[in-house]
């Protein structure tokens, strides 16, 4: 084995991974020992000079010469006169013999141990390296390439080659990725498994329209406008609340920017997804009517021990409230981290109509309950719609929803 070429490229491999001097040297050191220890079961009475700049290797013994009859020849850092004077004929009892043990001197198996035990050690390196570099890098966007698309995953490499996982769970919906697309994500989390680190991203995350927002809009990156917080459905919707500290920037209209020029390249890189940038305040009547949007809110009454809001509307913005699928009332939940209870307001020329909970004989409370999640807390609101609408909106099955449409439906017969 060619020592100098061997010590050479560990050494460039360190330099590249910002390994230290120190510590490149101490591993080198600890090889080589390991070495030393197997063939002479000590390495106590040993030195290593290492150049690692030039790939040079010295190994020293240093034994103390005795008398040929002494009893303690046999110790590891003794030698006997008569084997002194064969490397030097004018040494003396007393004196202490440095003699260069050469790396051929170990046998070819020995030396090949210890090339593949720095081979080891390199790797195991380069492991803890990359899994340091992306622990510090949570939270953080990167991009990757595309190499290999999975039914689970997909696999993208960094600039230096590593490989990154990207889980369909981190993916959103309306991803579709080819070999070789550069994609941005952030570094979700990154864990040891078997000893290999294992780096896993999200364009599913909060965090990641959060860093989206920073790298296009300088206020935010500059901290003058702070995202409170971040709630999404990802590649559906989102809702933002932003806050500015200084009275001369709307946080709004800076997020947006002129004509929506800011957040149309958020939205393209979340695949359409659409978001509403609310203005953060600590007044929660306001803060919760805010998050509704674009439905406009009559009243509203907050119940601070249950964490439950009873939102009152006219009955033409009940389904804005809603939204598509309950998104967006279950985002402004999220968002003011209080439960939303949408209520129709009648109009005084509206034709009377019954509560649901009037039929709490007829109907199961658990049923009038998740008619009520979805803005209908009324017999008539819950007739004004098909059946296939009551079902999107709701969980309850065919039947139970025949069921109740046939209650309702006789009591204004």
């Amino acid at each position: 084995m060619d020592t100098g070429v061997l010590i050479e490229s560990f050494a460039e491999f360190a330099k590249n991974k910002n390994i230290d001097r120190p510590t490149m040297i101490r591993i080198l050191e600890d090889v080589f020992r390991t070495m030393i220890r197997k063939k002479f079961e000590t390495d106590d009475n040993f030195d290593i000079i290492i150049n690692a700049d030039k790939g040079d290797l010295e190994i020293w013994r240093f034994r103390e010469i005795v008398d040929d009859n002494s009893e303690d020849i046999w110790d590891h850092d003794k030698i006997s006169l008569k084997d002194a004077r064969k490397i030097e004929p004018d040494f003396e009892i007393g004196e202490e013999v440095a003699e260069e043990v050469k790396l051929e001197d170990f046998g070819r198996r020995a030396v090949m141990t210890a090339r593949q035990t720095l081979i080891q050690k390199i790797k195991d390196l380069e492991k803890d390296y990359l899994f340091q570099k992306y622990k510090e890098l949570v939270g953080e966007i990167i991009l990757g390439e595309v190499y290999q698309i999975l039914s689970k995953e997909v696999l993208l490499i960094d600039a230096e080659g590593n490989e990154l996982i990207l889980p369909k769970s981190e993916q959103i919906p309306k991803d579709r990725f080819r070999k070789g697309e550069s994609v941005r994500a952030i570094v979700h989390r990154v864990e040891m498994v078997n000893g290999n680190p294992r780096i896993i991203l999200s364009r599913t995350s909060p965090i990641f329209l959060e860093r989206l927002f920073e790298s296009e809009v300088p206020e935010v990156y500059d901290g003058l406008i702070t995202i409170k917080k971040v709630v999404r459905e990802p590649g559906e919707r989102a809702k933002v609340a932003v806050e500015s500290y200084d009275d001369r920037i709307d946080p709004v209209g800076a997020c947006v920017g002129m004509k929506g020029s800011r957040i149309h390249s958020i939205v393209r890189e979340l695949q359409n997804e659409n978001i509403d940038v609310i203005n953060f305040t600590e007044n929660l009547d306001l803060y919760i009517s805010r998050s509704l949007s674009p439905a406009k809110i009559n009243s509203i009454k907050i119940d601070e021990d249950e964490k439950r809001v009873a939102v009152y509307l006219k009955p033409d913005q009940v389904s804005l409230a809603i939204g598509k699928g309950g998104q967006n009332i279950k985002l402004a939940s999220k968002l003011v981290g209080y439960e939303i209870d949408v209520f129709r307001e009648l109009e005084e020329y509206e034709e009377e109509d019954v509560d649901l909970v009037e039929f709490s004989d007829e109907i199961e409370s658990w049923i009038i309950d998740e008619l009520k999640k979805t803005g209908l807390d009324t017999a008539k609101s819950v007739l004004a719609l098909s059946k296939e609408d009551l079902g999107r909106r709701t969980d309850l099955e065919e039947e139970t929803i025949d069921d109740v449409l046939n209650i309702l439906s006789q009591e204004f017969e």
